[in-house]
């Protein structure tokens, strides 16, 4: 087994210092000592993809967006605990989005949502918060450090296993290299906390220092541990490969969500390819949620069944 990053922040900013960060190429500079690193996940039994539903999707119907009471039109504002009803419906899992609880939301809240979904039959996939780890050492990203702590409890409180986690752009104050470091540190530091609570961390592909594959890997791999993966999104690769990028990022998936278009880099949007995106999670023996983040134009109410339907028919 390797051996993991140091725990206390002492000790790990001296691991962190020896890691190299070559430009233009991956986090090791040549001849750098290698990172400690994680394989990719190892799973028995065949894939299995179950499918589940983004409350994201449903962005501009909630009543609160970011602690902050948004106006809806044409229709009454949900609470979550209408999109766990509309789930249900669907029959499908739900990811509870962090953005659209109440503020300073409370543990009677959480708890009463949480018999709702159980009463309704419905799962949750996980939630997601808008964290940034590539913020300057200090005050900033203590702060981070403690909101992805208190989603940490939340997710556990509710039974939602997987916090999808963002890097972040690097602050303009300091260099991309020590927006990775510290990125790497805060991840290591968070991930200690979501172990002893049984919470998966899956860092998303989603711009910044993670825009491209190579370096998302290396990210996760250099913070090593058991209950932190990649949040593969299928459409926040705009590069010149997008779904040779998601086939080398799948192995480490620990959770999936499904966009509807696909963005090349140089090339008109286009569809996204679902039996595509099945075919890769299936090559890499994924087994877990398959999640659908709507975010094109159409009417969401009138798109995302339709959408479900066809991620119904793609893992049959």
């Amino acid at each position: 087994m390797p051996t993991r990053p140091p725990t206390s922040p002492a000790s790990r900013r001296g691991f962190l210092s020896t890691l190299g960060l070559g430009l233009g190429g991956g986090l090791l500079a040549a001849g750098a000592t290698p990172a400690p690193a994680i394989e990719p996940i190892k799973r028995s039994g065949k894939p299995r993809l179950q499918l589940g539903l983004a409350a994201y999707s449903f962005r501009q119907y909630f009543h609160w967006m970011r602690d902050k009471e948004q106006k809806v039109e044409g229709r009454e504002a949900w609470e979550m605990h209408d999109f766990v009803d509309y789930c249900a419906d669907l029959g499908v899992g739900a990811e509870i989005t962090s953005y659209f609880f109440p503020k300073d939301v409370e543990q009677d809240w959480l708890l009463d949502l949480k018999r709702h979904a159980y009463l309704r039959g419905v799962p949750f996939t996980g939630t997601a918060i808008g964290n940034s780890f590539t913020l300057p050492q200090g005050e900033k990203l203590d702060e981070q450090v403690s909101y992805t702590n208190l989603w940490i409890e939340h997710a556990l409180l509710l039974g939602a296993p997987h916090i999808r986690v963002f890097a972040g752009v690097p602050d303009k104050s300091i260099t991309q290299e020590q927006a990775i470091k510290n990125c790497i540190e805060t991840l290591s530091n968070v991930a200690g906390f979501a172990a002893e609570r049984g919470i998966f961390l899956g860092l998303e592909n989603h711009g910044g220092i993670v825009a491209e594959a190579d370096p998302l890997i290396e990210i996760v791999r250099a913070v090593d541990s058991p209950w932190v993966g990649i949040n593969l999104d299928s459409g926040n690769f705009h590069t010149a490969d997008p779904y040779g990028d998601l086939a080398k990022i799948a192995p480490y998936a620990v959770n999936v969500q499904l966009k509807c278009e696909m963005n090349p880099k140089d090339k008109p949007t286009e569809p996204m390819d679902i039996t595509r995106i099945v075919g890769i999670l299936r090559d890499a023996g994924y087994q877990g949620w398959f999640t659908l983040e709507y975010e094109a134009k159409e009417d969401p109410f009138t798109a995302v069944p339709q959408w479900i339907e066809k991620m119904r028919a793609a893992i049959a």
